[in-house]
């Protein structure tokens, strides 16, 4: 079926086809990708687009010896195919299978781990003036996308590059897209350049004739440069990176393969860090990849014919909520702004962006922008909210506390995400947001059982006057009644469940559902639970915590949180603090990274399941009724 993918084991397999060939290759692996994708899951439309880039890569660079970093690296499956993984690619994202992203681990082939957006210039610099200061000789690139670059940190790198002048390949993989459509004064300057492919063979040539011109004095010297510049300010308005030191090629056809292995070698053959601007589509190759990218960005298994998803839904999303919630509250409320940091679809948010044009902000991957801009919103008497995925917010940590909470603004972060969020694995678990709000003044932290709940703590924010984080999962609401007459009252939890005081267990968010069902099975075993709804991480409800736990003979708390500073931790604490020195067990993510699978899996996995729950619950009831027998005897 695969006439030449299936003798592609390495790089140096690639290096022996010929260009008719390599097209023939590339085919093959469109192909391959999609009918893994259509199976596993993942990140389709993005990796159709680097398939001939990805090989010119490993053609002009040895990478047992040079260096790749990936930005995001969520377009690293090609990769991954070409270096010896490709017999391992069913268990891409899967429980225990191979990673979507670069993994050290993996291959001698990955060289930095990645998962989030624009730290690949910074990081290959970093080895960049590693391998100058130890005296070593190997090629360093940094492949970064459109959408990447307009990351703050991008900049950041690209500043430090043009002063640093070491070896480094920049590789701008420009598809016009990060995961919804690009935004920005860096999109219009890149557009400026696409629109414009002329400008690197007359920068050439001009370059060529200036530099045969025989040496007349300093003002023919002069002249020469002058003219040199005359032309690129002509072609290219402000020639950004040129002017910030970086040597410019491009751009180059992405789907080239002979021509962008052909800039790539000059890259290398060039002194000095260079910048190869390469176009590429994302989705190339699958009809509907290529007209919906944003929807192809990350999919679910799908059928190939139509696209469509197998594991479709009716069910409402916590998105949804947070997306339909949002419309009804900005249709009565002028004030209410929705903000994005390049993700309005996964998000929830497009529904508002279509209706209300003018109080929408995509800012790009820019999270510590978008939380300033909020509250610099929030300053001028409007009420922002900020949606976005828990582990992106975590860059924006010093905003939140400096610039939202140290003035007690009134701004919503929406953290979508929160939570295990399956296949995506270490990079993408949003399980640490509850410890770094938590130590925030000022900022109170919510999360909901389910969409009404979560409905009814929107609306409370927008009342709150005060800065709110709302935690939510990815997936379905469960219960979602946007009638509801529910009212959150701050820092007051719910009693959900109410059979004795064997045993109280609060619980925090939707994983709710599994306590609720856990006391319902405990019931049958002769234990009774109380069960609470806690509602908010911060402030705790200390009073009902308090009076609960001087009754029962057992408490736990679970969450789907790390264990250190979450609320199992601060309930914890409480207890301490009032002397109830009872038997407590946290439901918690131990101290290490969590890694890929589907939520199921991880549940039962750290023993967060229903059953698991059930199971040590009554285990730890046996050694209190051994010894009272031991007693009677």
């Amino acid at each position: 079926m695969y006439k030449y993918l299936t003798n592609i084991n390495s790089p140096e397999d690639v290096n022996k086809l010929s260009n008719t060939e390599i097209e023939k290759l590339s085919n093959e692996i469109r192909f391959f990708l999609l009918e893994n994708i259509s199976k596993t899951g993942g990140h389709l439309a993005s990796n159709l687009g680097v398939v001939e880039l990805t090989l010119a890569m490993h053609s002009a660079f040895d990478t047992k010896f040079d260096k790749i970093v990936w930005d995001v690296g969520h377009q690293s499956y090609v990769h991954k195919l070409i270096t010896g993984r490709k017999d391992q690619f069913e268990t891409l994202r899967q429980y225990k299978g191979l990673s979507g992203f670069p993994k050290r681990g993996e291959s001698i082939h990955d060289h930095f781990e990645t998962g989030h957006s624009s730290t690949s210039i910074s990081a290959a610099l970093g080895i960049a003036t590693a391998r100058d200061l130890s005296g070593e000789n190997y090629h360093v690139t940094a492949i970064i996308g459109d959408g990447a670059l307009s990351g703050g940190m991008a900049f950041e790198a690209l500043n430090h590059v043009g002063q640093m002048k070491t070896n480094l390949n920049i590789i701008l993989n420009d598809n016009e897209m990060s995961i919804s459509e690009n935004t920005g004064g860096m999109s219009q300057y890149l557009s400026k350049v696409r629109a414009m492919p002329m400008y690197s063979k007359v920068k050439g040539d001009v370059e060529a004739l200036i530099n045969h011109i025989p040496a007349l004095g300093k003002s023919m010297v002069k002249t020469a440069g002058k003219a040199k510049d005359s032309i690129k300010y002509f072609f290219v308005p402000g020639v950004l990176f040129e002017e910030i030191g970086i040597t410019y090629i491009g751009p180059i056809d992405g789907h080239d393969y002979s021509k962008t292995k052909e800039a790539l070698e000059r890259a290398k053959s060039i002194i000095g860090p260079v910048i190869v601007h390469v176009l590429t589509k994302k989705g190339k190759g699958y009809t509907h990849a290529e007209e919906r990218p944003e929807k192809y960005h990350g999919v679910s298994s799908f059928d190939i014919p139509t696209g469509k998803s197998v594991n479709s839904s009716n069910k409402v999303s916590f998105s949804k909520v947070v997306g339909k919630t949002l419309v009804e509250l900005a249709e009565q409320n002028a004030k209410i702004t929705a903000i994005t940091a390049a993700m309005p679809d996964g998000t929830g948010i497009t529904e508002f962006s279509e209706k209300f044009p003018e109080r929408f902000f995509d800012v790009g991957i820019a999270e510590q922008h978008a939380v300033t801009l909020a509250a610099g919103q929030s300053v001028a008497g409007l009420h922002p909210f900020f949606a976005v995925y828990s582990t992106f917010l975590q860059r924006g940590f010093d905003q939140v506390l400096h610039d939202v909470a140290l003035q007690n603004l009134p701004v919503t972060l929406l953290l979508d995400r929160a939570g295990v969020v399956g296949a995506d694995g270490e990079t993408h678990q949003g399980i640490y947001d509850i410890s770094y709000l938590s130590l925030i003044p000022n900022l109170q932290v919510l999360s909901p059982e389910n969409g009404t709940e979560l409905h009814a703590m929107i609306k409370y924010s927008l009342e709150a006057k005060a800065p709110v984080a709302i935690r939510y999962p990815k997936g379905d609401a469960q219960e979602c009644d946007f009638n509801s007459e529910l009212q959150i009252v701050k820092g007051k939890s719910a009693i959900t469940k109410e059979y004795g005081s064997d045993v109280v267990i609060f619980a925090f968010g939707p994983i709710h559902k599994n306590a609720k069902d856990a006391v319902e099975r405990l019931r049958e075993e002769n234990t009774n639970a109380t069960l609470v709804n806690l509602r908010f991480a911060k402030p705790l409800d200390e009073k009902t915590i308090i009076s609960l736990s001087r009754k029962a003979d057992r408490i736990y708390t679970i969450e789907d949180h790390a264990l250190i500073g979450g609320v199992g931790s601060q309930i914890t604490q409480v207890l301490s603090q009032h002397q109830i020195y009872k038997p407590i067990y946290n439901f918690a993510y131990p101290d290490h990274f969590i890694h890929q699978g589907s939520i199921e899996e991880i549940y039962k996995e750290y023993g967060m399941d229903t059953e698991s729950i059930v199971h040590k619950v009554l285990s730890d009831a046996r050694p209190k009724l051994r010894s009272v027998k031991s007693l009677r005897k």
